[in-house]
């Protein structure tokens, strides 16, 4: 009997507990409403025919989905949004890292390059687009100091596509007007990278690598076999705020480039917003948005599923 009371008493909760809750549940629902209730308020609106003015919400299955893997403009997308990942991903990381490495050597002025590096994170993608579209103008920006040297580069107008070959409608390959986008998008994100891998070159104890330089490794070999495996944890997740950051990249480009002739510097998000904000295609722009989401969801989910699992 004395036992039951025990296990009611543990069980009650605290007025501290129930202040929490209160306090916790109009963010609840408000997170329920509008993000699960208008993600799945879009996904209804994908499988609609409400392509029109006049709303239209009967069921069309996977037709409007179907529609856009066999569009040229969607599959260029795809091909763009594929590049544009892996190279700013790439780049962020070996210039964040790399600048971190060299800053980390207790340089003089130290405080004045990191400011300098992470100035652009202050900067709004749209900001970034504007001053970069002046930068790489094929008449203007660096042209003119490259003209001297007789380069003339085309920069973002260049519709020409490196190893391509026929992929469904479209040519898959490297665009390279991509290259451009890749370079804004790299200046404004490598402070974030930079301030990562600095923080995890800081938290590791100089007494290993001093241990490391006893037994006879190089600098190299101290850096390739004990500084940069206990940087994976950052590099990973460095990797997946930067595909998410990429994936549903489009501000960068709607201010730069827009999606370009050809569509060689389109992404899914443009082609989104002008499907459904100026075409009236109200289901082809909410499938287009359910793809991104999927996406994304791709890297987060898994990335989210192994933190709790090393929580547990």
């Amino acid at each position: 009997m004395a036992s039951d009371v025990q296990l009611k008493t543990k069980r009650k909760i605290s007025k501290d507990q129930w202040t929490a809750i209160a306090f916790l549940i109009p963010s609840i629902i408000l997170i329920i409403v509008f993000v699960y209730g208008f993600i799945g308020w879009t996904g209804y609106v994908s499988l609609s025919n409400y392509n029109s003015l006049i709303p239209d919400f009967s069921f069309a299955g996977l037709k409007n989905y179907l529609y856009l893997f066999q569009d040229f403009r969607f599959q260029a997308d795809l091909r763009n949004t594929l590049f544009f990942t892996i190279l700013f991903i790439g780049a962020v990381i070996v210039i964040g890292m790399g600048l971190a490495i060299l800053i980390d050597q207790k340089l003089k002025g130290e405080s004045i390059f990191r400011n300098i590096f992470l100035f652009p994170m202050a900067l709004s993608f749209v900001v970034t687009g504007v001053v970069w579209q002046w930068l790489l103008n094929p008449s203007t920006g660096f042209n003119q100091f490259l003209s001297v040297f007789g380069i003339q580069p085309k920069w973002y107008t260049d519709t020409n596509i490196l190893a391509g070959f026929e992929w469904g409608s479209i040519e898959f390959g490297l665009p390279v007007a991509i290259i451009s986008v890749v370079i804004a998008a790299v200046w404004q994100m490598t402070g974030f990278s930079l301030a990562m891998y600095l923080a995890g070159l800081r938290g590791i104890p100089d007494e290993l690598r001093e241990a490391a330089r006893m037994d006879g490794a190089t600098e190299f070999q101290v850096y390739w076999k004990v500084v940069l495996p206990m940087l994976a944890p950052i590099t990973i997740s460095v990797i997946i705020i930067m595909a998410h950051i990429s994936l549903k990249i489009f501000d960068l480009i709607y201010a730069m480039t827009g999606s370009g002739a050809n569509f060689v510097t389109d992404v899914p998000g443009v082609y989104m917003f002008e499907t459904t904000f100026r075409g009236n295609y109200y289901a082809n722009g909410a499938a287009i948005a359910i793809i991104m989401l999927l996406l994304v969801a791709v890297f987060i989910v898994p990335y989210l599923w192994s933190s709790r699992k090393g929580d547990q």
